[in-house]
């Protein structure tokens, strides 16, 4: 076992005193080295070589003094040798070496001297053997305690991810599979974690396989057989003939090699494989990164874009930091000059409890308990500096994993989320052994994260763990929306909401673990945190999840970050649009919202009174789509669905080539108005024959021809609206044709400051991908081009992906026009319009979707925009507003005033 710090330290003064004088390089260098690393309680045999062959760029051979693959090489020297010149001629065996041999660190010495070099952090460090003690520090990583910093992009998480993934493919092949596989795999996993991060002694996994396994892989599966059977027996217990190689791996316990497994097999190079795996440096894994990695590598589709799967601990922080971190860290610090406050802040912290009912493999849980165990040894640091000096550091340790539950429904993240929950427990250990002076480990193995494989949808969560024992609910279940779900999926989010609740089958089932986490925590004080897709804060689902939850569970929201973009820095990463919502039953006076400038951006907090299911600092407000506007404007409705099949539908090449053969056509052949072609200035055209004589269509050959098709399109439908339809082929399925009318696009870019509006005329007609209203006036035209009108848009309607998708019976039925606008102001709106309109016009060979460009926006619509604002501001209120969200705190107080007195707004 790994020796503590004090021993370490007490080895190295030693060492010192005999080595003083000694300056014979040959006759000594070895023996300096072997005891060098006895100090650290490291067996030279196991780890390095002496004198390792190598290539050098200049293809002349080199031999290494001492080479540990992966970690160190030494260049030693006789005494007054320049340490320099040695250090350049231990870069040059660099060549040679294969990439997972390079080391991290040289050394250069000359018995009386060092230098160490660490090449990751470009750092170098210089003294005299008599100061050894004074800088044993820096040869952590030969003890292993050396401090960490976890990159989520660093390299050997994925490099460790696609060897283990290798290795279960060829198992897999040779018939090995299922729970057998999954378990096999993850008691791998432990073993190379644990012999490079002192739960083995340094190497000994790996020497085992060197020393004792055929090069044909023929006995492997048994000798690693007898390895998991030898870590689940006690020492007492274990045969007194055992073979000494196999008597040195210490007793695990946690039920991790207790089931019986099949007999794996194995070949040459599969056993290559694994000797590759223990080569890598295992104590750089990331247990948060590395177990969504592991899960990925096993399938081979997921295996391409790696990187793509772990949720960035970035991402995890912004809701653990609100939901529980930030205020145990104020704590801590009001209680640093009082003994008795931290005893109790130390006695809180180990009693919270957390559940992730959608734990994949383990992230949310990871992290959390890092953070709480780095809070730990804070709250130790100051008592010690009391003069609470610790005679056992393991007996004042009382944060531990058994703190914390799960529920997966796949059984494989489940183990790899049981064992995460140990290793990041070892590293933590480690950072107190490193931190208190003394070694600390916990073997055997006695406590465990409870992680149940399950449905947590269909699970009682009290049958895990009672509700009056835990403190927090955290994590982020999976995202499927309402037309991507599973018929058993389905079947979940009904059975959790209930026959009562209607529109429950628009919801996204992340949805349902809100309905069960408000249940759940009826008359407790626990705060729930997810990671839930922006959509249950949109459109719809906002009436359908928020009365449910404000109303029947009586919770209120606590913190929430608005929408940013969920993903992490690995390649070909993958995006969702999330907001992080905290919620439960107490009453909290001051509430916290994020806000985001942008979606990838970082965020910025503000205190709110409350905060609404919109994420808005105001009244609860639930939007409920409405048939009829609010007030009294004139009604939105979609354009004209041809029903078509594309016959009554013409590119510009087919118009010119009927017109040339029919001019008389001419007059039934209008511009089609969609949404693609508003804003991509594209000409597509239709024909329209409403209200036309049979003898305008019997005298042309190529209407009848169209119209046959029409007709043979509708009936051959499997709806019969479709086929009732075949009765008027020469007919758009609507056929709506005002004198004049606004168009709306359905879908705009969430990239837009302003979502471009248009006006046209009866010659025009609109298609059903955009919406349209009758009878346009400038006043309605210009309050709907304004700000005011987008920020309810950007909350208030649903998207599609990021996208704005405009909604008539959400956005505009229920928009709160201004009623008291007076008509000067009113006229202004007018004339803003018009001048919009006319900066447009300024551009006519520019397309929409150039001009609102954010990006080369021109100077003058963005001043149009700016004056037509202002005005439109005007009509609500004498001054403008200066944000948006001072907009939206407006708007829905405006809302909810309007639903109570029924005011109506006559254009």
């Amino acid at each position: 076992m790994p020796l503590s710090w004090n021993e370490i330290k007490s080895r190295s003064i030693t060492f010192s005193k005999e080595w003083e004088g000694e300056t014979r390089e040959r006759a000594e260098k070895d023996t300096f080295w072997n005891e060098f690393l006895n100090i650290f309680g490291i067996s030279r045999r196991r780890v390095a070589t002496f004198e390792k062959a190598v290539k050098k760029l200049n293809e002349n051979q080199g031999y290494i003094d001492l080479f540990w693959p992966g970690t160190l090489l030494v260049e030693h020297k006789s005494a007054g040798k320049d340490l320099d010149s040695a250090f350049s001629q231990a870069l040059d065996y660099f060549p040679g070496l294969k990439e997972h041999e390079l080391p991290r660190y040289i050394i250069t010495s000359d018995f009386t001297q060092f230098k160490v070099y660490d090449l990751d952090k470009s750092q170098e460090h210089f003294f005299s053997l008599s100061d050894l003690t004074k800088n044993i520090h820096l040869f952590g990583f030969v003890a292993g305690y050396e401090k960490k910093t976890f990159k989520e992009e660093d390299p050997v998480n994925i490099d460790a991810a696609y060897l283990m993934g290798r290795l279960h493919d060829r198992l897999e092949e040779v018939g090995y599979k299922d729970h057998d596989l999954e378990v096999y795999l993850v008691r791998i996993l432990f073993c190379l974690f644990a012999e490079d991060t002192n739960i083995f002694e340094k190497g000994i996994f790996q020497e085992y396989i060197e020393l004792h396994t055929k090069e044909d892989g023929s006995d492997l599966a048994i000798h690693l057989a007898h390895i998991f059977q030898t870590l689940n027996t006690r020492k007492e217990e274990r045969l007194t003939n055992l073979d000494e190689a196999l008597d040195q791996f210490p007793y695990v316990n946690g039920q991790l090699f207790s089931e019986s497994l099949k007999l794996a097999s194995f070949d040459s190079g599969m056993r290559d494989m694994l000797l590759d795996a223990c080569g890598l440096g295992w104590g750089k894994i990331s247990p948060a990164i590395f177990g969504s990695m592991f899960q990925a590598a096993m399938n081979q589709e997921e295996r391409r874009n790696l990187g793509a799967h772990y949720t960035s601990e970035k991402n995890i922080q912004k809701l653990i930091k609100p939901l529980f971190l930030d205020e145990l860290h104020k704590e801590f610090k009001k209680a640093k000059g009082s003994t008795k406050k931290l005893k109790e802040l130390h006695e809180k912290i180990a009693s919270l409890k957390f559940l992730d009912p959608a734990c994949g493999c383990g992230n949310f849980l990871i992290i959390t308990y890092r953070e709480l165990r780095e809070l730990e040894i804070q709250i130790l640091r100051e008592l010690n500096k009391k003069g609470l000096g610790y005679l056992n550091i393991g007996d004042i340790i009382k944060v531990d994993i058994d703190q914390f539950y799960g529920i997966e429904y796949d059984e494989f993240p489940v183990r790899i989320a049981e064992v995460a929950m140990w290793l990041i427990d070892h590293q933590m250990n480690m950072k107190v052994s490193e931190e208190f002076g003394q070694y600390f480990v916990r073997l055997p193995l006695k406590k465990s994260a409870t992680i149940l494989h399950g449905n947590a949808l269909k699970t009682d969560w009290k049958n895990l763990i009672s509700n009056n024992e835990l403190s927090f609910i955290l994590g982020n279940p999976p995202f499927y929306g309402s037309k991507l779900q599973s018929e058993e999926q389905r079947q979940d989010l009904e059975e959790v909401f209930g026959s009562d609740v209607k529109d429950a089958k628009i919801m996204d089932y992340v949805s349902a673990w809100y309905i069960k986490a408000a249940r759940y925590i009826q008359d407790t004080g626990i705060t729930v945190g997810y990671v839930s897709t922006n959509s249950i804060t949109q459109g719809e689902q906002v009436g359908v999840l928020w009365t449910e939850l404000l109303e029947k569970y009586n919770v209120e929201i606590h913190f929430a970050h608005k929408t940013f973009k969920w993903t992490n820095q690995a390649k070909g990463k993958a995006g969702v649009y999330c907001v992080i919502i905290g919620f439960g039953q107490d009453k909290v006076k001051q509430k916290t919202l994020f806000e985001y400038q942008e979606v990838t951006g970082e965020p910025h907090s503000v205190v709110a009174s409350n905060i609404n299911p919109y994420l808005v600092d105001a009244q609860n407000v639930l939007i409920r789509k409405r048939t009829t506007p609010l007030t009294k404007v004139p009604p939105m409705s979609f354009g004209n669905m041809p029903l078509d099949g594309g016959n009554l539908l013409l590119s510009n090449e087919e118009k010119e080539k009927i017109l040339e053969k029919e001019p008389a056509l001419s007059p039934y052949i209008k511009p089609l108005i969609s949404a693609r072609e508003f804003l991509n200035g594209q000409n597509r055209w239709c024909i329209w024959l409403k209200d036309e004589s049979p003898k305008v269509i019997k005298t042309s050959s190529f209407l009848l021809e169209r119209i046959k098709a029409v007709k043979e399109f509708r009936l051959s439908s499997r709806a019969a609206s479709t086929r009732k339809h075949a009765e008027t082929p020469w007919l758009f399925r609507d056929k709506s044709n005002p004198e004049s009318f606004i168009v709306i696009p359905s879908t705009t870019s969430e990239n837009r400051e302003y979502i471009p509006f248009g006006i046209f005329d009866k010659n025009y007609i609109a298609n059903n991908s955009c919406h349209i209203i009758p009878n346009a006036n400038l006043f309605l035209f210009g309050v709907l081009s304004s700000q005011m009108h987008l920020a309810w848009v950007k909350y208030v309607c649903g998207r599609l992906e990021s996208r704005i998708r405009y909604s008539k019976n959400i956005v505009y039925n229920n928009y709160p026009f201004p009623v008291n606008a007076t008509r000067p102001n009113q006229s202004k709106v007018e004339k803003s319009a018009q001048k919009l309109l006319d900066a447009r016009m300024k551009f006519s060979e520019s397309s929409l979707s150039d001009l609102y460009d954010p990006l080369i926006m021109p100077k003058s619509l963005r001043k149009a925009h700016t004056e037509l604002n202002k005005a439109v501001d005007l009509c609500y209120r004498p001054q403008p507003f200066p944000d948006e969200r001072r907009r939206m705190e407006f708007l829905f107080e405006l809302y909810n005033s309007y639903i109570k007195n029924k005011k109506e707004l006559v254009v």
